[in-house]
């Protein structure tokens, strides 16, 4: 019955949450384990050769100042401290973030007002945001989706079902080359400590609108390019978004949101 399907449906995401929870604590707790070790060490080490000038209680309260900044996105590393989180360009950077629904967490409000003023920005933000992403769907789906396949039964003599499933093949393909490895490469070359698979991992994370935090792009580029860079960047989340929704549309409607963009199915102004 359909109960039974629900409840076998639910129990199997079940298990595939555990199975996922599992295998992370299989991998990364020995990593944990092994920079907690470190970290203890080097933190012994350092008291015992300052003991005499350094008291080790002013040294947990400098440490706490130190963790408490950094998880507002302010370093206290002398390299980096000249990095803003809210210039201009990075303000920009945050706004793309936060309508995207990205949400890297590097860089937060910190006064009352921002916080305020960030929730009532997304609650209008982010309705107009889907909105302008159902619009531009109107326009990609023809462009990108139908016209192709109709192209390929029409001219080549290729079946609507295996048209569409070329169709398909080359959509992934092309969206693992223009919005993962390419952009993979980008910040390969500009951003300086990352390796080629950490720069894969931070673009699938973008993509997928995780936005774990862990990776950000801008803090490593060089200081003259650093605006320009993180304004150029900023496009990337909106970019993302009109993907996301194309692909998803190829397999059903595209919301409620169409009428307001399209009326009685006429699309945009040609």
């Amino acid at each position: 019955s359909p109960r039974w399907r629900y409840w076998l449906l639910l129990g199997a995401y079940g298990l595939f949450l555990l199975l996922g929870a599992a295998v992370f604590v299989g991998v990364e707790a020995p990593q944990e384990a092994g920079l907690r070790e470190a970290l203890r060490g080097a933190r012994a080490g350092f008291v015992r050769q300052h003991q005499g000038c350094l008291a080790e209680p002013g040294l947990e309260r400098l440490l706490q100042r130190v963790l408490d900044a950094d998880s507002y996105g302010v370093s206290a590393l002398g390299n980096v401290s000249d990095d803003e989180n809210w210039d201009f360009s990075s303000a920009l950077f945050f706004a793309a973030s936060v309508l995207t629904t990205t949400g890297y967490g590097h860089t937060v409000p910190l006064s009352d007002g921002g916080k305020v003023f960030c929730i009532f920005y997304t609650l209008l933000g982010l309705p107009v945001t889907l909105l302008l992403a159902t619009c531009l769907l109107q326009q990609l789906m023809g462009l990108l989706s139908h016209r192709p396949v109709r192209y390929l039964h029409t001219h080549w003599g290729i079946s609507p079902d295996h048209a569409a499933l070329g169709h398909a093949a080359a959509m992934g393909l092309s969206v693992l080359g223009l919005f993962i490895l390419l952009p993979a490469l980008c910040f390969w070359a500009l951003e300086n400590g990352w390796t080629f698979l950490e720069s894969v991992y931070f673009c699938f994370i973008s993509l997928s609108t995780i936005g774990l935090g862990d990776y950000v792009p801008g803090r490593g580029s060089p200081p003259s390019l650093r605006h320009l860079y993180k304004i150029s960047i900023t496009c990337e989340p909106f970019s993302r978004q009109s993907l996301g929704e194309t692909c998803a549309a190829g397999s059903g409607g595209t919301g409620s949101a169409e009428g307001l963009c399209c009326r009685d199915g006429g699309g945009w102004p040609q």
